[in-house]
């Protein structure tokens, strides 16, 4: 591919799409000329005034967490197809574009991440530290011994409205946020008992022990999953909120978005 760096050659060969991750103005322009390549760039904003865009929710450090919401993105908006060579560039070490990978878009993979950002009420980094904490738990449990887990995240108002309190809420008159260490450790030791947390928009802990109420009607969820996953898909359906569930019994950590499971997660392949 002429204009391209000799050193990055081979990996731009024979691919249907490139990704370009956060490019600057003028490693974009190298591309745009080039004919029969699809250039996508993926970020936090289109800078470069792209005419094919994947946004990211958030920066991710992490380059594997990059490619893979950039793909789900990608896929979800029908600008590459199962099956297709991307190769992404992306800077890892700062400045200019230093880094590309070879991927192959596999749609059996889907994981779901990009439904969970996306058009979503909560903001990106209380969604990211939710299902973190989650995550986190699932892989270590609660004093070595696994625990379940409802967090409803976003909408909280209505959320509350269709719910009830089991218990004195630890979180009514504070003011702290999920993102804050200190608090994770207390989520991780009220996990153990019932009832859901309700997160904020903004991350603000509303409540713990609330017992949600909406009818679960029409809420299809896979059978072998208990209440606390019911009970999640149900008040996704009635709210615009999201819910994050560490289910007890298999270790997973699911996700439900306007009534229907979009997330499945083993804590320990994460």
């Amino acid at each position: 591919m002429a204009g391209l760096d000799d050193v990055f050659g081979d990996l731009f060969s024979s691919v249907d799409a490139v990704m370009l991750f956060s490019p600057s103005g003028s490693y974009y322009e190298r591309f745009t000329g080039l004919e029969d390549l699809d250039v996508i760039v993926v970020g936090t904003e289109n800078g470069v005034g792209a005419e094919t865009f994947v946004e990211l929710p958030l920066a991710f450090d992490d380059v594997s967490e990059r490619i893979r919401f950039g793909i789900e993105g990608g896929l979800g908006q029908d600008v590459i197809e199962d099956g297709d060579v991307i190769a992404c560039a992306m800077s890892v070490f700062g400045g200019e574009i230093d880094t590309v990978s070879r991927v192959r878009a596999d749609g059996d993979q889907h994981t779901g991440i990009y439904d969970l950002f996306a058009k979503s009420r909560a903001e990106p980094e209380v969604i990211k530290a939710v299902l973190e904490l989650a995550i986190e738990l699932g892989k270590k449990g609660q004093k070595g011994k696994p625990v379940g887990a409802l967090i409803v995240v976003g909408d909280a108002g209505k959320v509350m409205n269709k719910s009830r309190p089991l218990s004195y809420n630890p979180f009514e008159k504070s003011h702290v946020h999920v993102g804050d260490p200190i608090v994770n450790v207390m989520l991780k030791e009220f996990s153990r008992l019932d009832g859901a947390f309700v997160i904020s928009d903004a991350g603000k802990i509303v409540s713990a022990y609330r017992y949600l109420e909406p009818s679960a009607e029409g809420v299809d969820i896979p059978k072998g999953l208990g209440a606390r996953h019911m009970a999640g898909g149900a008040i996704t359906r009635d709210t615009n909120a999201i819910a994050i569930v560490l289910s007890e019994s298999d270790g997973l950590v699911r996700a439900f978005k306007a009534g229907e499971l979009i997330l499945e997660v083993d804590p320990e392949a994460y």
